[in-house]
């Protein structure tokens, strides 16, 4: 075992504190990373907050991670010292189920290990990205390709994914239109990858003062549904539309937007769930989605594909002290679009 320095959460109402913790050595298939940039998911407070439910103390969130590689054991064979790489939201899965196998690991049937917060393979809690080092299997570390700044980089691994992955499985490109509701941490990488794709991107937010914002992202249309009239005059448009949202939205309003055969995929998690009625779906054969993260190779397909159209996410870069006021600005939606910590300072 090696200590390390981190910042973690010792009890719910403590705030973050400088700490050391525990990571093992580097095994035969392990990768030690030395994180550079962690970024901050809306995720991390949900849970640092406990309102997924209770955690296990003292908690290190962040499964945002970009680093460089510092030492590899002696059957790695994917990555060297001094590579660029990432680690997202899971660190481990059984690699033996049907969705395993299928590179599908993010729906391992025996449930991945996440980042943090999670039970290991060998029993111990797992501890995330707000660290100077962490040692992960290889199988579940990415390589971060030329073109992309660790720092603009590191919220890819989980909203750059998260909002690739629907965007890649229901065919957003050329001739389809796509809208995005809502405009933060996951909507703005999501119009960045959905017009490198080829597809016209429409966002759909409450309010007009992102709308400068959406147009420099790449968005071809803005739509502020705070006006009721708004969405009745966009009913039968769009063949994709991805909510990112946490709030609760009116489903069937939504569904209607769809064209013939279109998708209204979540991924944004909301509290009081979606009540949709049967019109709503059977006119014009919509649907109504959801979707995860990526597995491992999707998220370095993501990646590539990042790097070769020139996207990163939109960050804010913070020392570590600023993680409790970063948290608060998060949930008052006051920042564009991700805070990022600079791991030099822990």
């Amino acid at each position: 075992m090696r200590t390390v320095p981190a910042y973690a959460l010792k009890e719910k109402d403590g705030g973050f504190q400088r700490t050391e913790i525990e990571r093992r050595d580097v095994g035969q298939n392990d990768v030690l990373i030395k994180i550079e940039f962690a970024g901050i998911c809306h995720s991390d407070i949900h849970t640092a907050r406990e309102e997924w439910g209770s955690i296990n103390y003292p908690l290190v969130p962040g499964h945002e991670i970009a680093g460089i590689v510092e030492e590899v054991g002696a059957g790695v064979t994917r990555h060297k010292v001094g590579d660029r790489v990432g680690v997202g939201c899971m660190v481990n899965s059984c690699k033996s189920c049907e969705n395993c196998l299928a590179g599908e690991e993010q729906y391992c049937l025996k449930g991945n290990v996440g980042t943090y917060d999670s039970t290991d393979v060998d029993g111990t809690i797992t501890k995330g990205g707000y660290s100077t080092h962490v040692v992960v299997d290889e199988d579940f570390v990415v390589t971060i390709p030329e073109g992309i700044e660790l720092d603009e980089a590191a919220p890819l691994l989980c909203a750059g994914i998260t909002m690739f992955s629907p965007l890649s499985h229901w065919g957003a490109g050329p001739g389809k239109r796509v809208a995005i509701v809502g405009l933060g941490g996951l909507g703005h990488v999501g119009v960045k990858i959905a017009a490198a794709m080829g597809a016209e991107v429409d966002i759909l937010t409450r309010s007009d003062a992102k709308r400068g914002d959406a147009a420099r992202l790449g968005a071809t249309g803005f739509h502020a549904t705070g006006d009721p009239e708004v969405l009745k005059s966009l009913r039968n448009t769009y063949d994709l539309i991805v909510n990112t949202v946490s709030a609760g939205i009116d489903a069937n309003r939504y569904l209607g937007l769809l064209r013939r055969n279109g998708v209204l995929v979540n991924v944004g998690v909301s509290p009081e769930g979606y009540r949709v009625t049967f019109p709503a779906l059977a006119t014009n054969r919509r649907s109504l989605a959801a979707s995860g993260i990526g597995g491992i190779a999707e998220t370095q397909a993501m990646l590539d594909f990042c790097a070769a159209h020139g996207i990163g996410a939109d960050i804010e870069v913070i020392d570590a002290s600023k993680i409790d006021e970063a948290y608060d600005r998060v949930v008052a939606s006051d920042v564009r679009y991700r805070f990022v910590i600079d791991t030099a300072t822990i």
